[in-house]
């Protein structure tokens, strides 16, 4: 046994382990760096500990509150972020690979506190309108609301991305309310420990929110309950192994995977050797070669060419991954690293091997392969690989077999309807590129390409300024994929935490949706005072306090008036015999000056605690008004959003969403739509 410390799981809220296990080494010198911990662990009581004091305090706190907790710890690991590149080094990782992970997992955390604080309400219901009347006066109703699942997350992660594989789980699930126990692979666990050990030492997270195991899992899934969620990102021969487990079959038990997947990137027919696209097909083959070592999800293992430009393609490429330096990511000029492990450099071998049965080697280890750095031999270093496909449409080969690390093969094609076969040969990826500069081609293959990739690049000069490459998934689009990727979807902004949370249908009266949704519905008692609902302080507002104004009789002059000062001088406001062939047979007043005459109806004019104004949702215009019809506005107070934010001043203030009804005389609804505006708190006794 080597005098390597020992890594340590974080259960029932202490750290277990002193006793060392399987050592793990330095991918890049071969050096001792941990033990995995030989301590068994007592599952019942992790889940337990989950249950019995992670739930409570998560639910003590709503979403918002969870979105403040998320950008605080993002900001807490960005302080402290230089810890965590000292040791991401030994995975074999260059300074730019261990930023996609580091910063790529803190950033997605800035990036969920975003989403918590703009697009989920306060409290712990998400309301998923519509309300849908179910009856003739409205006096039944239906919606769908969004609530915390009461369970507990299981993620169990990659080697490949120990922290940002770990964050982007951890973000929507924990805005989402449910305590996690996180699973990362051995390999590079001493990453996600690392991790682990400043998030719990930053005070942020409630008790019982975070749990980390290292080494195996036990019986762990055989004891979740239906409430529980299981999530996996690794081989798709795992995950297969994995989702047929007995409990989580017979519990319905949700289990989502995001597996490795045969990626491909197409260059598209009409791409010739001197366009500028065709040098942005190949860096985005040869980055994803090299990137991480070619260690991610997403590389691209098929780049599918022209039969009549691959001889091209295949000579840019050896050129450009001849220059690529390998060797120990602290020695300068070094782009490429390691693979995370001695087993994983045996794996990609093996592969290696099995795809050399079909295919021709174009470029490797014998073109000048010579690591840098001491110690070196005994890294996990292993070569860019580039093949050719003898017979792009055989069995087996790089459809079939996925080396995880530096290694793509080119496969020819003679026209685009081929091109796209070829691309679903692979079972289902998470993400296809398409680089092309004709917008007819990729209007034609983008949506046959959608049906097997999670994801879809397409990238031409115009977009190569700004695009984050093939390989990059992000907080706000959806990663995961159809078929071989998995079936399964992470991330997509809000999506990630609605996977988190319950959606049951509720029916009821009005009154009481608007009860259980903590929202306004139309149809609803409204509560009516003698005071105007904008003089009201956020805190002192009501759900469903309401205004229904004086009303205004439109004339011809406000049309007249309103099309000078704005300049719409459309034809159905103005000619009269026009708009009276039209099918409303008369002429009409401009919708927004409708809007602007509610606004008039019931905004209060004097200073008071409403700020500002800051946008509409969901305008419709329902009903045209002619001249001498007679409009009537009722404001309603339909949601209430504490973001825990300040005015420019520093005064505490909120969200409030507005319900808006215009009618007419006849009662008929000419507009709908909300309002949003900030309202101040209550000034604080000194």
């Amino acid at each position: 046994m080597s005098n390597a410390p020992t890594l340590q799981s974080f259960i029932g809220g202490r750290w277990i382990g002193q006793h060392g296990a399987q050592l793990l080494r330095s991918a890049v010198n071969g050096q001792p760096l941990f033990h995995t911990h030989e301590e068994a662990l007592d599952f019942a009581e992790a889940l337990d500990f989950g249950r019995s004091r992670g739930i409570p305090a998560l639910m003590a706190l709503d979403f918002q509150q969870r979105a403040a907790c998320l950008k605080a710890l993002a900001l807490y690991l960005n302080e402290r972020k230089e810890q965590l590149y000292a040791i991401s080094q030994h995975s074999g990782a260059t300074r730019a690979d261990s930023w996609i992970d580091i910063e790529g997992g803190t950033g997605t955390l800035f990036a969920y506190a975003g989403v918590g604080a703009r697009e989920l309400p306060s409290g712990n219901i998400v309301h998923e309108g519509p309300v849908m009347p179910l009856g003739k006066k409205n006096l039944f109703a239906g919606s769908h609301i969004l609530v915390p699942r009461g369970g507990l997350a299981v993620h169990i992660n990659a080697f490949n991305f120990p922290i940002w594989g770990m964050l982007e789980k951890f973000a929507p699930t924990f805005l989402a309310g449910m305590p996690c126990i996180i699973k990362p692979a051995s390999a590079t666990s001493y990453l996600t420990e690392a991790t682990v050990r400043l998030m719990h030492e930053s005070g942020l997270l409630p008790e019982g929110s975070l749990q980390l195991i290292i080494g195996g899992t036990g019986d762990l899934l055989d004891r979740l309950q239906g409430q529980d969620v299981v999530t996996f990102t690794g081989s798709a021969d795992t995950a297969a192994k994995l989702r047929v487990n007995a409990n989580l079959v017979r519990n319905s038990i949700p289990f989502n995977a995001e597996a490795d997947s045969l990626n491909c990137a197409i260059l598209a027919p009409e791409v010739t050797p001197d366009d500028a696209e065709f040098d942005l097909f190949v860096k985005e083959v040869a980055r994803e070669m090299t990137v991480k070592a070619g260690q991610k999800c997403t590389a691209i293992r098929r780049a599918i060419v022209p039969a009549k430009h691959i001889d091209a393609v295949a000579e840019r490429l050896r050129e450009r991954l001849a220059k690529v330096v390998v060797g120990d990511p602290s020695v300068e000029g070094v782009k490429m690293g390691a693979l995370a492990s001695h087993a994983q450099q045996a794996d990609v071998g093996e592969r290696l091997q099995a795809l050399l049965a079909g295919s021709e080697l174009l470029f490797g280890a014998q073109d000048g392969f010579a690591p840098r750095g001491e110690g070196v031999s005994e890294g996990a270093f292993f070569a860019p690989t580039l093949l050719r496909a003898r017979d792009p449409h055989a069995e087996g080969g790089a459809h079939d077999i996925e080396a995880f690390g530096p290694v793509s093969t080119l496969m020819a094609y003679d026209d685009l309807d081929e091109a796209i076969a070829l691309a679903a040969r692979g079972k289902g990826s998470l993400v296809a590129s398409l680089v092309t500069k004709d917008a007819a081609v990729a209007a034609r293959a983008v949506p046959v390409m959608a049906a097997l990739h999670g994801r879809v690049h397409i990238l031409d000069r115009e977009a190569a300024a700004e695009s984050t490459g093939h390989g990059s998934p992000l907080p706000v689009l959806k990663h995961g994929g159809p078929g071989r990727a998995g079936g399964g979807e992470e991330l997509g902004g809000v999506r990630a935490v609605k996977h988190y949370l319950q959606r049951t249908a509720i029916q009821g009266s009005p009154s009481m949706l608007a009860a259980v949704t903590r929202e306004h519905v139309r149809g609803a008692q409204v509560i009516e005072t003698e005071v105007h609902p904008f003089r009201r302080y956020f805190d002192e507002l009501q759900i469903g306090e309401s205004l229904l104004t004086h009303r205004r009789t439109v004339t011809e002059a406000d049309i007249v008036n309103f099309g000078c000062l704005s300049g719409d001088h459309f034809y159905m406001h103005f000619d009269e015999l026009a708009a009276t062939e039209s099918q409303f047979g008369k002429r009409i007043a401009h919708g927004y000056f409708v809007l602007s005459a509610a606004a008039g109806l019931f905004v209060s004019p004097a200073p008071g605690p409403v700020l500002a104004n800051y946008g509409l949702d969901t305008l419709r215009f329902i009903n045209p008004v002619g001249i001498g019809d007679t409009i009537q506005a009722r404001l309603t107070c339909k949601r209430k959003i504490d973001q825990g934010k300040k005015s420019p001043k520093g005064e505490p203030q909120g969200v409030v969403a507005w319900d808006v009804e215009v009618s007419n005389q006849l009662g008929e609804l000419v507009a709908s739509y909300d309002i949003l505006t900030l309202v101040l708190k209550r000034p604080q006794a000194q």
